[in-house]
């Protein structure tokens, strides 16, 4: 039996990175032809040019509350605020509304997802039954993973979210050998089929999305026999990495091009510091060129232990947006960003909010490479222009910062 969805999973890294910027170059000239957003966000940008890594770090970063803020100002015209290269039609299969609303397109063409590459290296398999309990009501996430079923060659039982009752007589009857949905409901189906002694033995791995899976979780699961695996894709881009037999970290899906930037930058950091997933997808319907996801990560050291060569990511660490509320003022992380690069003595800096309410306190902590007052006052100087707050200014040791991606830390007491 193939260990590999298809040969992509096994190139070599330097084909990989070559193929890819090759191909990143042609996205950036598609979106800025047919996506109208793009058009204005890649404006007088030399797409040929964008054939490299330094020259992507160069693009701006899009957020997705810049394309919620165009998605509405165009309401009237294009539910898609410029970002799509679709129309309706034969090409675009379905529409959905994710929380915002948002809208976002799902092309016609097989697999539009990219899901079946991560159900594949869960051990799904042509022939097999798949038990799917993500919702099935305006949002994508039923279809993402029921899309990927049929590129392996399963058939799919569209059970969505609830009816738990239902759900368990459905599984003992038509036995499907795996799941996809949440593992929060996984585990209340695995905990009624015990209180009831119902036997949903079938089931024997899972793909699971939208919440955290803790080690802890998914050693519950394995000793009820369900081995599960974690899938990260999101509505805009599907699929963006997913979890192997081996079980360290994520592996990055083929079609898209991840970074880690410095939270409330564009500027990418080292691999294995925390940062933000930004992610450039290559699907050409909706071609998302450096799209921040929000969400902290950090990239793997080393390849995955089942011959995959892509790199790999940790998983989900929390999200980017520190933004935060002091003394009645929003303090944003792109702020303490811009204090830092205002000297080219620091390396990095965490703000700490702390005190009891109605009391906030700021303290700048910066890995800085000399020491003195001198600097001190003169960072000290730069909050204040910066956040209009004052701040004390802590000058610490390189490397002495914790690696969680966290610019701004909310320590204050709310009790």
């Amino acid at each position: 039996m193939n260990e590999f969805f298809d040969a992509l999973e096994t190139r070599s890294p330097e084909q990989r990175e070559r193929e890819q910027m090759d191909a990143l170059a042609g996205q950036v000239a598609h979106a800025q032809r047919h996506s109208a957003a793009f058009a204005d966000i890649l404006q007088g940008v030399d797409a040929a040019a964008v054939n490299s890594r330094a020259a992507l770090a160069q693009l701006p970063v899009t957020r997705k509350t810049e394309l919620l803020e165009r998605q509405k100002a165009q309401r009237a015209t294009d539910p898609f605020g410029g970002f799509s290269a679709l129309r309706r039609g034969p090409a675009m299969a379905r529409l959905y509304a994710s929380p915002g609303p948002i809208y976002e397109p799902e092309g016609a063409t097989r697999d539009y997802w990219r899901a079946g590459r991560c159900l594949y290296a869960a051990g799904f398999r042509a022939g097999e039954l798949v038990h799917n309990a993500f919702s099935y009501h305006m949002t994508p996430g039923a279809f993402i993973l029921e899309s990927g079923a049929h590129a392996v060659g399963c058939t799919v039982f569209p059970a969505g979210t609830g009816q738990t009752e239902q759900q368990l007589q459905a599984i003992v009857e038509l036995k499907p050998e795996a799941y996809t949905g949440t593992p929060s409901f996984l585990r209340i189906l695995v905990e009624k089929a015990q209180a009831d002694s119902i036997d949903i033995g079938s089931l024997r791995k899972a793909v699971v999305g939208g919440e955290a899976l803790p080690p802890s979780l998914r050693d519950w699961f394995a000793e009820r026999g369900v081995a599960v695996y974690q899938s990260y894709a999101t509505a805009d881009l599907g699929l963006v990495a997913y979890e192997t037999s081996a079980r360290e970290g994520l592996v990055i899906d083929e079609g898209v091009i991840v970074e880690i930037v410095r939270p409330g930058t564009g500027e990418p950091v080292p691999d294995g510091e925390v940062g933000e997933l930004v992610v450039t997808t290559l699907n050409p319907a909706y071609p998302l060129i450096r799209f921040g996801t929000g969400d902290l990560s950090a990239i793997l050291p080393g390849a995955c232990p089942t011959g995959r060569t892509a790199p790999r990511i940790k998983g989900w660490m929390g999200r980017a947006d520190q933004t935060t509320k002091v003394r009645g003022m929003f303090v944003h992380p792109s702020q303490v960003a811009d204090i830092a690069r205002r000297f080219p003595q620091v390396k990095k800096a965490r703000l700490v909010v702390s005190g009891e309410m109605a009391n906030d306190q700021m303290c700048l902590r910066v890995e800085a490479s000399e020491s003195g007052s001198a600097l001190q006052q003169q960072i000290e100087a730069a909050v204040r222009d910066v956040t209009k707050l004052r701040a004390q200014v802590e000058l610490v040791q390189p490397g002495s910062l914790p690696n969680d991606g966290k610019v701004i830390e909310d320590a204050r007491s709310y009790q």
